[in-house]
């Protein structure tokens, strides 16, 4: 079990690597993939959960916007 802390400890790492543009969006994929299922983020967006969980959101939407797609 992650923390938040430790998802945003292994973004900031990915983001700072070497890696490719392609490597770093891949694996940011798979951190998001880890975050839904690590924090239950719904399937389809949902406002009150959102509400509920504003740091969790936050993370999510940060590392969304920062993949190469």
């Amino acid at each position: 079990m992650k923390t938040l802390k430790e998802f945003d400890d292994c973004y900031e790492s990915l983001i700072s690597s070497n890696k490719s543009y392609h490597e770093k969006s891949d694996q940011l994929g798979m951190l998001m993939t880890e975050m839904e299922k690590e924090f239950e983020i719904p399937i389809l967006k949902s406002k009150s959960w959102e509400r509920e969980n504003k740091a969790v959101t936050a993370l999510y939407r940060k590392i969304s916007i920062s993949r190469d797609l």
